[in-house]
């Protein structure tokens, strides 16, 4: 008897100690699950005042307005994946610069994955996105803007790059530069991931400003789309931005990516007796900032 009095009284007190820190505010229903799993299945975004909140890999965003899925020099692609949603100053972004776009010549932008509907690690993907400030944009000219949705699910993008990303194609034109050249001339953008040999070639045909290069920065894959990211806006206390990219144009880094790539470096010996390397553990509501959680819980 004593012993079930004394395990009731354990069992009393380790339900009345407090929570972590990081899991205050997060209803049990939540804990110990996969984050992507609640933010996947939100359809709109919450009625709530738009802002980001966290990191751009580990965060949410309230009241995320929806890129309508058409417009008149743009187009949605892939809606199925319901990811066009962002912060009302990315879809700004995205609206403009597509209308820039139409200005020199293209009929407009194809616009790839943004955000989900109130941002957060996303179902399958990326792995940043979550804070309704990034944008995947195609690198190709549209050939049409009226695309049906089932169009849209099956159109491939172009690949730009050859050599494995160490030089572009000969689909690349004057038209891709001036693009990127637009977007990252944009004060809101922080950064522009593309391909290494694209921002050699950027680097080489610049004979004005080059300031805007800085923002252009070299990543693998990107080859079929640019992406933008966007700095937290101003007065968005809960938002972090990203280390701004060092000072200088990035031409003499990103030649060293495409020298790494036609010259790899000998991998470095592994030691046998080393752990092995941990998978990346998927994100849960503990991990995001406690304002996640009512972004969720919003109607």
């Amino acid at each position: 008897m004593a012993y079930l009095r004394a395990l009731a009284l354990t069992a009393a007190a380790a339900l009345a100690a407090p929570l972590p820190a990081a899991a205050q505010g997060v209803p049990a229903s939540m804990q110990g699950k996969e984050a992507k799993q609640f933010f996947g299945a939100a359809r709109v975004g919450s009625r709530q005042a738009a802002q980001p909140f966290g990191s751009y890999a580990k965060g949410c965003v309230a009241g995320g307005v929806q890129l309508p899925q058409t417009g008149p020099t743009w187009q949605a692609m892939r809606l199925s994946r319901n990811r066009n949603w962002g912060h009302p100053q990315l879809v700004d972004f995205v609206t403009e610069l597509s209308a820039k776009a139409a200005r020199m010549g293209w009929p407009g932008l194809y616009v790839g994955d943004m955000s989900q509907p109130r941002g957060g690690p996303m179902l399958s993907g990326h792995r940043s996105h979550q804070m309704g400030l990034d944008a995947d944009i195609w690198l190709m000219a549209p050939p049409r803007l009226n695309l049906t949705i089932r169009e849209r699910e099956n159109l491939s993008a172009v690949s730009y790059r050859r050599a494995n990303g160490a030089y572009v194609n000969s689909g690349w034109t004057r038209g891709q530069h001036e693009l990127l050249k637009a977007a990252a001339s944009d004060p809101r953008v922080a950064r522009i991931f593309i391909f290494p040999g694209a921002k050699v070639q950027m680097c080489k045909d610049e004979t004005g400003n080059r300031d805007w290069l800085r923002k252009i920065r070299p990543w693998w894959g990107h080859h079929y789309h640019f992406h933008v990211r966007l700095a937290c806006p101003n007065g968005a206390r809960g938002c972090v931005n990203q280390a701004p990219p060092p000072p200088g144009d990035g031409c003499a880094d990103a030649q060293q990516w495409v020298n790494n790539i036609l010259n790899p470096p000998k991998p470095k010996p592994r030691d046998p007796n080393a752990p092995k390397p941990k998978p990346k553990r998927e994100l849960t509501m503990t991990d995001l900032p406690q304002q996640c959680v009512g972004v969720l819980q919003s109607q």
